[in-house]
């Protein structure tokens, strides 16, 4: 969101929170509280700003920040003061946190709102998609009965452990991690002899080990969990390895987004702060460790007994999450570290579970193209198809995949988090309040929508009551697709993406908007402002589908079709928009209706698919080595096609099973005379 508070002065110093993007000038000594009050931050506080119920607790983060367009001093907030000093001694603060009531606006600021500071909280809609997985986990758990130590037969407890091992598993070699050579003789003798070894079986050589022991016959359950962790949402999977089962799902937004909500910016934050990049580690790594908690808790599991992980991320965070620079990713030729799967100790990368605990990471197809897209490659399987699918996998960071059993070629697109809502005037992530789904009536060009945490419809006169807790707080990605795409089919916004006046569209809710105009969604009340889509938030979403479209396009150049046989959208926001609406504005190429098909959190499915079956471990190795990537960043078609794809449709598509399904009306709200292209620039006309 670039819209800044009106109140303040140009002098006064810029105060930007996120997740949220919101931003405004304040008058110095402004309590953060108030600011975040006044430009409609979620920040929770019940004590009336008194230092006592600690719920409106902030981050904030010092440094260049150049997707922000400013440089944070230290200093910029008040010092801590006595307040803070009496709640941190009797209750304690979180290591960099702050009482929003109690801090200072001093200078310009970033200042984070963690999840439990916010009174709506964040929905990470990455759920675990239902799917038939052949169960062949990495771990396993084997009981024996161990012969007792004898004077007359010298040998070690362990010798006699591992014996017993062989002889039960029939491995012809087990190892043991040292973590268990302290606990091992008591446990033995507490079991009279009988003990219960979890027992790892890498897919790639090696041998196997022994990661964890129990006294007695244990029969679990034991877990495994399954990250995506994305640049905007991190969401994990708890599974029991001896069932397959999901037992428990969560999220949370990935804290990172404080240093930058789109991945160069975080690039350009670690080459332009010194240990920038280790900040950034840190931060996701305390987010990872918050997850494994909040996961534990919801399925009642006992920590100890989650003994694999499995991660897929795209490449700039698999850089962060293992302690790597991901400078070379930012510059060309987008060099990797490293790309091939990864298998380590979960405490080598800082994650507070078992000690014993494994991590896997998927492998990286190329510099932009990452461990997530391995997921959905895993999940969606497109080298096995017969037709030719085009797999689209929405985020800030979107990966494509085309291919059939022919080959598979894969790029990625820098889309932007428009799509999550961000850079959008009343944009937010999804949360409770949230405008969803939108529809508009093309005679009468009344809205009604519908809200995250509520069925009922915006004209439903039950609506008010039920959502008198959250309100209608703004409106997150799904919802600016549905309201920009039924503006076009309703005749509110033309083919170059401007939408008309009261006079041209013959309602008064499209109204002058400074030089342009915009259109009011909801009207608002006492509590909330009003919801409205400007022309800068169509001109967001016209440059993030371009780039998306133009990904598409450029695997179809290189593929020679001008048509795919089907279409998958992937990712948690893939999952909550409607192919319609996503071809009215051209997001995807043309293709039947009912040959698009969302297929959730894909690459959390791959990821889980590799958690259970060490075997899909090594066919998606064997698969990233087959891919041909492309990269979109030195392909010359790639920029043609964008200049051709912000219109809606796009200017060089003509859609014809879109318009045969959906009439398109054709107005044009120009008012400089002359012709427009489509997309939104002059032509001059021809003498």
């Amino acid at each position: 969101m670039s819209q800044e508070n009106s109140t303040g002065s140009d002098q006064d110093p810029l105060v930007i929170f996120t997740p949220s993007g919101k931003r405004g000038r304040f008058a110095v000594g402004t309590p953060v509280l108030t600011a975040a009050r006044q430009l409609g931050v979620d920040l929770d506080s019940v004590c009336g700003g008194r230092g006592i119920c600690s719920k409106c607790q902030i981050t904030p983060s010092y440094g260049e920040f150049p997707k922000h367009g400013v440089t944070v001093q230290e200093g910029a907030l008040s010092e801590w003061n006595n307040v803070e000093q009496r709640y941190d001694d009797i209750r304690g603060l979180p290591k960099g946190r702050r009482l929003g009531c109690q801090a200072k606006v001093e200078g310009n600021i970033v200042i984070d709102v963690p999840p439990e500071s916010q009174v709506h909280k964040q929905v990470v809609r990455k759920r675990a998609e239902v799917r038939h997985i052949t169960l062949n986990p990495t771990v396993r758990l084997t009981y024996v009965e161990v012969e007792e130590p004898d004077m007359h037969k010298p040998s070690g407890d362990l010798e006699r452990l591992i014996t017993a091992l062989k002889s039960a598993t029939g491995h012809a070699h087990i190892e043991i991690d040292t973590h268990l050579l302290r606990p091992l003789q008591p446990i033995l003798r507490k079991g009279e002899w009988k003990v219960t070894a979890a027992i790892h079986e890498g897919h790639s050589g090696g041998h196997p080990r022994i990661i964890a022991l129990w006294s007695g016959y244990f029969e679990g359950p034991i877990y495994g969990l399954a990250v995506d962790l994305g640049s905007t949402t991190i969401a994990g999977h708890l599974c029991d390895l001896s069932t397959g089962e999901v037992v428990a799902s969560s999220g949370l937004m990935n804290p990172q987004i404080r240093f930058g909500e789109d991945l160069m910016s975080r690039v350009s934050y670690g080459m332009m702060n010194a240990g920038g990049d280790l900040e950034m580690t840190q931060s996701v790594r305390d987010g990872l460790n918050q997850l494994v908690d909040d996961i534990a808790k919801e399925a009642e599991a006992d920590k100890s007994q989650i003994l694999d992980t499995v991660f897929v991320m795209n490449p700039v965070m698999h850089h962060l999450f293992m302690g790597i620079d991901p400078f070379e990713l930012g510059q060309a030729p987008f060099a990797l570290a490293t790309s091939d799967a990864l298998e380590l100790s979960a405490s080598e990368i800082g994650l507070n579970i078992a000690p014993g605990t494994r991590t896997y990471i998927l492998p990286c197809i190329a510099g932009h193209v990452g461990a997530d897209a391995a997921g959905v490659a895993l999940s969606e399987a497109p080298n096995k198809s017969e037709d030719l699918v085009l797999v689209v996998d929405v985020g800030t960071n979107a990966e494509i995949l085309l291919g059939n059993k022919e080959g598979v070629l894969a790029c990625s697109s820098p889309t932007g988090p428009a799509f999550e809502g961000a850079q959008i005037s009343s944009g937010q992530r999804a949360a409770p309040g949230a405008i969803e789904r939108v529809e508009i009536d093309p005679v009468t060009k009344e809205p009604r929508f519908q809200v995250i945490g509520s069925t009922l419809w915006s004209n439903d006169p039950a609506f008010d009551a039920e959502i008198a807790t959250t309100g209608v707080t703004g409106i997150c990605g799904s919802g600016i697709i549905e309201v920009i795409a039924e503006m076009r089919m309703a005749g509110l916004v033309d083919a170059s993406g401007l939408i008309g006046s009261a006079e041209q569209t013959g309602t008064d809710r499209c109204f002058l908007d400074g030089r342009t105009n915009s259109y009011r969604v909801w009207d608002g009340n006492e509590d909330h402002p009003a919801i409205t889509v400007t022309n800068g938030d169509i001109r967001a979403i016209q440059m993030a589908k371009a780039a998306l479209y133009s990904g598409a396009r450029l695997l179809m150049d290189k593929r020679g079709v001008e048509n795919v046989d089907r279409v998958v959208l992937a990712g948690a926001f893939g999952a909550h928009i409607s192919s319609k609406h996503a071809m009215v504005l051209g997001m995807i190429p043309d293709a039947p209706l009912e040959r698009v098909t969302s297929a959730g959190n894909a690459a959390g499915t791959g990821a889980r698919i590799a958690l259970l079956n060490r075997e899909a471990r090594t066919e998606i190795e064997t698969l990233v080595r087959q891919i041909e990537k492309i990269e979109t960043a030195v392909e010359p078609r790639f920029q043609e096609h964008f200049v051709n794809a912000s219109a809606l449709p796009n200017a060089s598509d003509p859609f014809p099973i879109l318009r045969a399904l959906v009439e398109l009306p054709e107005p044009s709200f120009n008012t400089g005379g002359g012709d427009s292209d489509g997309g939104g620039r002059r032509r001059r006309r021809r003498g």
